[in-house]
């Protein structure tokens, strides 16, 4: 079992987007997908340092992999979508649309916003020509056990949500722009000042969500650091690693040297690296997905 790093949720300034990657390609992380998987307004802000970061994670030995939008409504989005099989590299699908640009033959990814929950559905997946498919983040460990046996069957890799404010929806509205009283076409990338999303809180005052942009977060990172042995047990592929502020090398040599030692210790060294988050443990243990971790 290794690490996957996922593609970033949040809106960057360019150089620090450069300076993410130029750090996680000295990472133990295996591998990393990269891209605008949110908002397509975003992108033109920072795609200028797609290329860069692809070239330094590829001289570091890294697999990459490019994301699709999430949520694809207009035509500019389509061509966007169709373009990505164009760059070389594998293309991780965020939404079952991006199907229709697929060249025949062509291998893919599938993203955890894509709801594999079933034997029948990754079957299908891996018959159109999936190699990688990460589960959506709120499968108990049973049916993750089910689902990486079946990925196993079929040549298929079987990834698990472990570390990040869980991705719950994706809307064509944007609720940074309305808290702004912007309209969405004049939202002013507002959503950038909140480089980790913005909390929700309920009317009593406790955290419930994050809001980033067009889409719907956890409040809470959500953490498998508990159920690495059980994760490995059940044939889990990989582990996925969101993107967040902060010193996310040493988060993810963290989770490396977790994995090197059985998983002792690691929700403790979490909480010094991210000492203002919260965290919970999500749905592996079949208990609600927002309960306190540890």
């Amino acid at each position: 079992m290794d690490l996957t790093i996922g593609p970033n949720a949040f809106l960057w300034e360019t150089d620090v987007v450069r300076g993410f990657y130029r750090d996680l390609a000295a990472t133990p992380a295996a591998r990393v997908v990269i891209g605008e998987w949110v908002c397509s307004k975003r992108l033109p802000l920072w795609q200028a340092a797609i290329l860069d970061a692809v070239e330094a994670l590829l001289a570091a030995g890294k697999e990459v992999a490019i994301s699709s939008l999430a949520l694809v409504t207009l035509p500019m989005e389509r061509q966007m979508t169709r373009d990505l099989f164009d760059m070389g590299l594998p293309v991780e699908i965020a939404d079952l649309t991006a199907l229709e640009s697929l060249p025949q033959g062509h291998p893919f990814w599938v993203a955890p916003v894509v709801n594999v929950y079933n034997e029948g559905t990754l079957d299908w997946l891996a018959r159109k020509g999936a190699t990688r498919i990460c589960l959506p983040p709120e499968l108990p460990l049973s049916s993750v056990a089910v689902l990486a046996r079946a990925g196993r069957e079929r040549g298929v890799a079987v990834e698990v949500w472990g570390h990040g404010k869980a991705p719950l929806a994706i809307s064509a509205r944007c609720y940074h722009a309305r808290l702004h009283d912007r309209p969405k076409n004049a939202c002013m990338f507002v959503c950038g000042e909140d480089p980790h999303g913005r909390a929700v809180e309920t009317l009593e005052g406790d955290g419930f969500l994050t809001v980033n942009g067009v889409q719907t977060m956890g409040f809470a990172v959500t953490t498998a650091a508990r159920q690495i042995a059980a994760l490995r047990e059940a044939g889990v592929s990989a582990l996925r690693l969101s993107p967040q502020p902060g010193d996310f090398a040493a988060l993810v040599g963290a989770w490396d040297s977790a994995l090197a030692g059985g998983g002792d210790g690691l929700l403790d060294e979490l909480r010094r690296i991210m000492p203002e988050d919260a965290f919970a443990d999500g749905f592996l243990d079949g208990k609600p997905g927002m309960a306190a971790a540890g």
